[in-house]
């Protein structure tokens, strides 16, 4: 199969697909793979690090996509990308389709074949995610602890608190591999910890992290009390395929302090926190309710040369499958796939799709009828 990585075009996206030993993999089993000039650059593999591996270089977008049968990428196609795509390709990506429209009807009208990472479950887990998962929750933290300090526009708290000053409350949404990690960092620091869960093992895994933290239900008195006295919340509650579920309305990040920070983490799939808006690492924070905001999209995209490791050795082993040709009837790969032929193939995209295009419908016929009704009395007619 001829298997190609194009550079990511994300802003400060700095990940690769896969990395040269993983295409020498690939190789070693008769796929050919082509690797976008400089597309490893970013991660610490120049183009020589392929070549010298039997990778092919190819010079632009162009021309990977149109040589291309499965394209590897690792953020979902951008800009210009949907519009290079074919109904003959596959594509094998993070696409978090559910919060994004536009994108679905661009790799539906393209009649692509897109798996995504962060739909594929084996064994009870997320493993291409998970990877990913665990950078974004420990970046959660270190980047949360900055903006609290004063020249960032934050309360001029150290995070972990020192003798003769309090700690810093964290107050982290979901104890999943995400917010797991996000509450390790915090409690490392030194912070006073609260994490909700609805999982009892997971709420006993995390009061095993030590005395500074506590493991709650997302009662809804209990989670307000919680936020409105967090310096740091973070967001980490993931519905595979699905889009994020508000649990943090405006209203209450409205009580919490000026110079607070919220990081959500999922938001790539909508967020759980109402005043959450996707930014990018060259504009990464904004202001809502006197709180700072960070709703970096691609959070391991800073840290790109151990993203880049970790997500290809996690993904090498469903990739191999997955290039076999055989791969609709693996029970992993098969219900990993969001779209195929022009149709929404994952149950819970779909069902969301659906639903959304019911409501739209029905808006535009109350719209319909109100304006008749206002154009008939306006003429004297009923």
């Amino acid at each position: 199969m001829r298997i190609a990585i194009p550079t990511e075009i994300k802003p400060l996206e700095g990940r690769v697909g896969l990395i040269p030993e993983a295409c020498a993999d690939l190789i070693a089993v008769g796929h050919q793979v082509r690797v976008q000039q400089g597309a490893g650059e970013a991660s610490g593999y120049p183009d020589s690090a392929y070549t010298k591996l039997g990778v092919g270089i190819l010079p632009d977008a162009v021309a990977i996509y149109d040589w291309a049968e499965l394209v590897i990428k690792v953020k979902e196609p951008y800009g210009p990308e949907p519009q290079m795509l074919r109904a003959d390709q596959t594509l094998f990506c993070f696409l978090h389709l559910a919060a994004n429209e536009a994108l679905t009807h661009s790799l539906l009208a393209s009649g692509v074949t897109a798996i995504a990472f962060e739909t594929l479950a084996d064994g009870g887990g997320l493993p291409i995610l998970a990877p990913m998962s665990d950078i974004a929750g420990r970046i959660a933290v270190q980047a949360g602890s900055h903006l609290l300090w004063r020249p960032e526009g934050g309360k001029g708290l150290l995070l972990g608190g020192l003798p003769a000053a309090q700690r810093g409350r964290v107050v982290i949404l979901g104890a999943g591999q995400a917010g797991g990690n996000a509450a390790r960092m915090a409690a490392a620091l030194g912070a006073e910890v609260t994490i909700f869960d609805t999982q009892r093992t997971r709420m006993e895994a995390m009061r095993e992290l030590g005395a500074n933290v506590t493991a709650l239900y997302p009662y809804q008195e209990s989670l307000a009390e919680a936020v409105a006295t967090a310096d740091l919340l973070i967001g980490a509650v993931l519905i595979p395929g699905a889009q994020t579920p508000h649990l943090v309305s405006r209203e209450l990040v409205g009580q919490m302090q000026p110079g607070s920070v919220v990081v959500d983490i999922s938001v790539d799939q909508g967020g759980c926190i109402e005043t959450i808006r996707p930014t990018t690492y060259e504009e990464p924070t904004y202001v809502e309710e006197g709180v700072t905001h960070f709703g970096v999209a691609n959070m391991p995209g800073a840290v790109p040369k151990s993203a880049s490791q970790a997500l290809s050795a996690a993904m090498i082993p469903y990739l191999q499958r997955l290039a076999s040709g055989q791969w609709r009837d693996d029970p992993v790969l098969g219900e990993a796939l969001n779209l195929s032929g022009g149709e929404l193939i994952y149950p819970v995209l779909r069902d969301q799709y659906l639903r959304k295009q019911t409501k739209k419908s029905y808006k535009i016929i109350i719209i319909l009828v109100n304006w008749g009704n206002r154009a008939g009395k306006a003429t004297g007619g009923e």
